[in-house]
């Protein structure tokens, strides 16, 4: 009888060499290593599920970058607050323009850093971008806008902000190489076919977060069976496909 596979837990900070984490990763370092006299903002975008913040904040880590989620419920003061927080500014006072140039004056000391504004639609959306404009304006420091796949023709609308823009990089949907990585963070002992792994990918659409909950599954269906290779004959359990149950 095969061993059976231990359970894995990687950790919200695990992330899978995936290639849009490459891509994240890319478009941000083409901003950091501008040529002087180029634009410094980035734009990293594409359809949800595609595991853009988990390559964000890869990134993050790897570029020691200052980071923000925007939330829907945010206002233009939560905005500067929490980019303060992230500065390290535990107790933020004054009015919203004394908060920015607190800062501008914070980030004009270290020009190179990275700030990375996950969700960035929303701020599109909300009329807050133009915020972000200034602080790139005012500090210099380079600034990765990732956000969903119509980010792009919405920043149409902001033509001061889209001319800044140097880089761009597009999320995509997982293939079966990407698929093989997830397997091996979250399944570090259970083998997984290739066909399995090609027939997950098909039915999911290559959504990163569909496959991860999916290979769930697949743990566990093997570890019931105490199984430590499992083929796509032997796999009869759910795929997530994004697709509601249809009644009987």
């Amino acid at each position: 009888m095969n061993a059976i596979p231990k359970p894995v837990n990687p950790g919200f900070g695990s992330v899978a060499p995936l290639k849009n984490v490459a891509e994240c990763l890319a478009v941000a370092q083409k901003i950091i290593d501008r040529p002087a006299g180029v634009d410094g903002l980035g734009v990293f975008f594409g359809p949800s599920g595609y595991g853009k913040s988990k390559a964000s904040l890869y990134v993050q880590n790897k570029a020691k970058a200052i980071y923000i989620e925007v939330f829907d419920f945010w206002t233009k003061k939560v905005l500067v607050e929490s980019i303060l927080a992230e500065l390290g500014v535990t107790n933020p006072k004054g009015s919203i323009a004394d908060m920015m140039k607190q800062v501008l004056r914070l980030l004009q000391d270290d020009p190179n850093r990275l700030l990375i504004v996950d969700e960035a639609d929303k701020l599109v959306d909300k009329g807050f971008i133009e915020y972000i404009r200034d602080i790139y304006k005012g500090a210099r420091i380079p600034v990765l806008l990732v956000g969903e796949e119509r980010l792009p023709d919405k920043l149409k609308a902001y033509e001061r902000c889209e001319n800044r823009v140097t880089a761009f990089g597009m999320a995509n949907p997982c293939d079966v190489d990407d698929a093989k990585a997830l397997a091996s963070i979250y399944h570090r002992q259970l083998r997984i076919d290739d066909d399995l792994l090609a027939h997950i990918v098909m039915e999911t659409s290559g959504v990163t977060s569909r496959i991860v909950t999916t290979l769930a599954e697949v743990g566990q269906f093997a570890k019931a069976r105490q199984l430590s290779e499992i083929t796509r004959d032997q796999y009869t359990g759910p795929i997530f496909t994004g697709r509601a149950p249809r009644r009987k």
